[in-house]
């Protein structure tokens, strides 16, 4: 076999192809640990085991890469940018037109007096929403006795219908001494009803 290496041969001269050391490749045991241990180290320690990599790998998905925190992020620097530039130029354009200390000037005497104006107004404005309350105070108690007015008159309305309804009633199942209906009453009612009906 012509790839293989046996323990007795060494090709390609002294190490062969396999290792970098002269030695021969034996079964030895304490060289092979010393080898595994050697090749474990350089890569950089012990394994995981799957379950422990799954869940590492999940939990820091998870908490470093959410795509939309990431973009809401950049859109707040990007807007918080924009406002800080705006707020620089604004106070330059500020210094450029007034270099020195800060004087009153016309325009700030005409806003006092228009805020003074917008007080007086508000003052005003106030009564007018006391009137206004008191209009629709006024008016909402209106209704309420109107509607209870009207509640009133069905009440009244309804107890006269039941009286009138329990007096037919009684008429209706009147008896004589025997037992039997009185029949005046009962023929009354029908007429009245065919009455009615013409």
């Amino acid at each position: 076999m012509k790839g293989r290496a046996y323990k007795d041969e060494e090709p390609h001269g002294k190490g062969g192809r396999f290792g970098g050391s002269s030695k021969p490749v034996t079964n030895n045991g304490k060289a092979a640990m010393k080898k595994k241990k050697k090749n474990i180290m350089r890569l950089g320690g012990g394994g995981l085991s799957l379950e422990a990599f799954a869940n590492i790998k999940s939990t820091s998905n998870r908490n470093q890469y959410n795509p939309a925190l990431i973009k809401k992020q950049r859109e707040f620097y990007k807007n918080a940018k924009y406002v800080s530039k705006y707020k620089k130029s604004l106070k330059h354009l500020s210094e450029q037109n007034d270099p020195l200390a800060v004087k009153p000037s016309e325009d700030t005497k005409e806003m006092d007096e228009s805020n003074k104006r917008n007080k007086k107004n508000k003052k005003s404005g106030s009564s007018s929403l006391r009137e206004l309350y008191e209009k629709k105070h006024e008016e909402d108690e209106r209704a309420r006795k109107e509607r209870e007015a009207i509640i009133q008159a069905k009440k009244g309305e309804r107890e006269k219908t039941e009286a009138r309804r329990k007096a037919e009633r009684a008429k209706m199942f009147k008896k004589t001494r025997s037992g039997q209906p009185v029949m005046k009453y009962r023929i009354e009612h029908l007429l009245q009803r065919v009455q009615g009906l013409n």
